[in-house]
């Protein structure tokens, strides 16, 4: 039967009408998130005096990096209960309450027992959501249906036309009101998506996502819950003890899910529950993977080096009006929602003529350390001008247009039937490897020395534009090995 099936006939731009749907609500639940993170590093790097925790720029980096690692890090449990547990439609919307429940924390309780709290509440969510829905999303097409790349380029244009809002109203909430109502700010934002989600349920995504794919007994369903327990109880604790340093947080998740992606695809190659096609797919994902955490490394840093230079050498005064450092966070989804359609209509035009997956991969980790070389002389200046971030990022987006919409459409397309959402947890996480990876990285330089910063962002975009170019050379062993998807 064809997916599309289970759903209403309606159509949203020619595609699926349950992307609509899906499209809204990660408008807001990226409303939301973006919102909360544009003010965080401050949040905790600024005075106590003027509402902040206090710590170091060095900590706040590190903080900020475990955080967005952790984030993705979550899909993959998030994943497996939907997978094994609920189905990736009541996964979601589970999803949505602990998100409101995290953005509520922060807002609410003081000191660092709110953000770890807070930070905690909103990774798992998120993480659980952001597998859940693009899972949902991938299930409304057929196995290569030529529009599924264009679909998930809108879908990608929706989460930034919320990531562009959020920064803005929660940077001016932050200067007027403080941080608390800013974060409180996130957490009305994700109440009207998971609202509006629940309402146009039933005539846009119909039983897409309801069934549970590979579903556990009564007894294994007691046991895991034990150890989920257990496992979130551990994470809160190791953040709010004391026992790892603050400095090391991000470095330490690099680690933990570098191990558990090697976990993971071990546990697929070796499982007897997948074909020999599957299997070969798998092992193509690896090289796509690597290229993805090593571009997730350097764009994640506009969460956690970008948002420091903004706030102490960037010019921010636009027509005698001092902007809030926190509007730099905007920039990227400006482009996204320009440039994405642009992006899905050229791929949708061009059909089975479009660039395979391994190519476009390349070329997102070459735009990306391009952005990096492109700002240095910027990045040695006392006070850089606006229009040096607006640069980084255009070059960076286009970048990330080539590799973050594909890689989660590819995530979907070579995927084994039996590890569903977890071939969707597993490129993310490749993002968490990257994100955490910015917040390691970011402790490298000196934010306040120009020379230390132009060294910084030149090394980096040289690295990578090698990484490109090696990856480059071994595309075709990774068409090869993908069997017929493209």
């Amino acid at each position: 039967m064809n997916k599309q099936q289970t759903t209403t006939k309606r159509t949203f731009f020619g595609h699926p009408f349950g992307l609509a749907n899906l499209f809204g609500l990660e408008m807001w639940e990226r409303f939301s998130f973006y919102g909360m993170q544009a003010i965080l590093t401050y949040y905790i790097y600024y005075s106590v005096t003027v509402g902040g925790l206090g710590y170091p720029k060095e900590v706040a980096y590190s903080i900020v990096g475990a955080y967005g690692g952790l984030v993705y890090l979550a899909s993959i449990m998030g994943s497996w209960v939907s997978d094994r547990w609920f189905g990736p439609a009541k996964s979601l919307i589970g999803a949505g309450v602990i998100i409101i429940l995290g953005h509520l924390a922060l807002a609410v309780l003081p000191g660092l027992s709110g953000l770890v709290v807070g930070l905690v509440c909103v990774a798992v969510g998120a993480g659980t959501l952001k597998a859940s829905s693009l899972t949902i999303l991938g299930d409304l097409y057929d196995e290569n249906d030529p529009r599924q790349d264009a679909g998930f380029s809108i879908y990608y244009m929706g989460i930034n036309i919320g990531a562009f809002f959020g920064p803005i109203l929660t940077g001016f909430v932050h200067r007027y009101g403080g941080f608390h109502w800013a974060f409180a700010l996130a957490a009305i934002g994700m109440f009207i998506g998971l609202m509006q989600y629940l309402i146009l349920h039933k005539y846009s995504i119909g039983k897409t996502g309801s069934t549970v794919p590979n579903p556990l007994d009564k007894k294994h369903k007691i046991i895991s819950s034990v150890g989920i327990l257990i496992g979130l109880l551990v994470v809160v604790g190791v953040f709010s003890s004391g026992l790892l340093g603050l400095n090391d947080l991000s470095t330490t998740i690099v680690v933990v899910t570098a191990i558990v992606a090697v976990i993971m695809f071990i546990v697929m190659l070796t499982s007897k529950q997948i074909t020999e096609v599957e299997r070969s797919r798998v092992i193509a994902f690896i090289p796509l993977f690597i290229a993805s955490a090593i571009f997730w490394s350097l764009y994640q840093q506009q969460f956690t080096i970008l948002p420091a230079f903004a706030d102490r050498r960037l010019d921010l005064n636009f027509f005698g009006y001092d902007l809030p450092p926190s509007v730099v966070q905007s920039i990227n989804p400006v482009f996204i929602v320009l440039l994405a359609p642009l992006f899905a209509a050229l791929w949708q035009k061009m059909g089975e003529k479009q660039p395979r997956s391994s190519l476009k991969f390349a070329l997102g980790v070459l735009f990306c350390g391009l952005s990096f070389l492109l700002f240095v002389p910027f990045a040695g200046m006392q006070e850089a001008p606006f229009i040096s971030v607006v640069l980084l990022l255009l070059v960076a987006t286009i970048g990330e247009l080539c590799l973050s919409p594909i890689g989660n459409s590819l995530a979907t397309k070579l995927a084994p039937k039996v590890f569903h959402t977890q071939m969707v947890a597993l490129f993310f996480l490749s993002v968490a490897i990257g994100s955490a990876a910015a917040g390691s990285l970011a402790q490298l330089t000196d934010v306040d020395n120009p020379d230390s910063t132009k060294i910084y962002f030149l090394i980096l975009g040289i690295a990578t534009m090698v990484v490109s170019g090696i990856f480059f050379l071994v595309r075709r062993w990774i068409d090869k090995k993908m069997m017929g998807i493209h």
